[in-house]
């Protein structure tokens, strides 16, 4: 089974800032989600790094040198 679960590329701070008055750009792409599995390369594919919003608090899920994931808060 295959469910899929959509992911904004915005970071929290880009869904608050704006240039001059113009609404923030908001980017969103879908990943796909099969037997409660995600592709590491889907989530990467834009960087090295994204920002996970967990309830109140913001995580940085990112792709070290060795190729190693590290998640900070």
């Amino acid at each position: 089974m295959q469910f899929e679960a959509e992911m904004s590329g915005a970071s929290p701070k880009d869904k608050h800032d704006t240039d001059a008055g113009a609404p923030a750009s908001k980017h969103e792409r879908s990943v796909v989600i099969a037997n409660n599995r995600i592709d590491s390369h889907a989530l990467f594919e834009n960087g090295r790094e994204i920002v996970i919003a967990h309830g109140s608090e913001i995580y940085r899920l990112r792709v070290t040198a060795q190729n190693k994931l590290i998640l900070t808060k």
